[in-house]
């Protein structure tokens, strides 16, 4: 109780306004109304009118106390050139700078994955429809290919466009023309005609042509013809005398 008795005391105590600060008033007059709002009237859990009320009711303490502080030659505004300290220090805002730089790095690495995701999606989705156009191109050459051969049809249309799909296609080089066999066309005209006689082992000898030695001559054989030749089976050539022969002849030749 003496505790109690002793705090009162201390509130009691006589000082001046500018040491105490104190303003209580009611909230200014509200605008609308023209009228100061009654507190009770303050529906205390609808939160725009319960934050109208506190912003009124400072207003009208500040609307009270500048007259007086300005009265008393207390400065209200802060000077031009007026620096106040941070609260938080620079290594705290450092390690916020860095936190912040991190986290920014990493949207921008997810936002990166995330495209190049996406872009190998379209690029799998492109390479299988065409895929699946080449076997569907495939597939409808060979059908037209097999009409043609059982005489089902008398169209060649399918070679044209084979030829434009493969001068079309950069990829169709030398080697993969290579690898196929004839095209329809050939096959078929072989079908009709035949190859042409036997080609294979048509220039061996036989029993009589091994026999026929009409054409053999010595001369030429064993290289004692007239027209003799040098190593390797050529024939001299004319060549120009050298320069002490072509000088030998002119002075024979005075």
């Amino acid at each position: 109780q003496n505790g109690l008795k002793q705090c009162l005391a201390e509130f009691r105590q006589q000082l001046a306004w500018v040491e105490r600060l104190d303003v209580t008033l009611g909230p200014v007059v509200d605008p609308v109304s023209q009228s100061a709002s009654d507190t009770d009237a303050v529906d205390p859990e609808n939160d725009f009118q319960r934050e109208m009320s506190f912003y009124r009711q400072a207003q009208a303490a500040v609307l009270e106390a500048l007259p007086r502080l300005r009265k008393l030659q207390v400065p209200t505004r802060r000077p031009d050139d007026y620096f106040a300290e941070m609260a938080k220090s620079d290594q705290q805002m450092q390690k916020i700078r860095q936190k912040l730089k991190s986290k920014q790095e990493a949207m921008e690495r997810s936002e990166k994955a995330k495209q190049l995701r996406a872009m190998r999606k379209y690029g799998k989705k492109v390479q299988t429809e065409i895929l699946q156009r080449r076997q569907k191109e495939k597939k409808n050459m060979l059908n037209a290919v097999k009409k043609y051969q059982k005489g089902l049809s008398d169209k060649l249309d399918f070679l044209d466009d084979e030829q434009t799909s493969s001068q079309g296609n950069k990829k169709g080089s030398a080697s993969q023309r290579t690898k196929k066999g004839p095209n329809a066309k050939r096959r078929y005209k072989n079908q009709k005609f035949g190859f042409g006689g036997k080609k294979k082992g048509s220039k061996w000898n036989t029993k009589e042509s091994f026999n026929d030695v009409s054409s053999f001559q010595a001369k030429v054989a064993h290289n004692k013809g007239p027209g003799k030749t040098r190593k390797g089976g050529k024939k001299a050539l004319n060549k120009r005398p050298g320069k002490r022969a072509r000088q030998k002849m002119k002075n024979r030749a005075h």
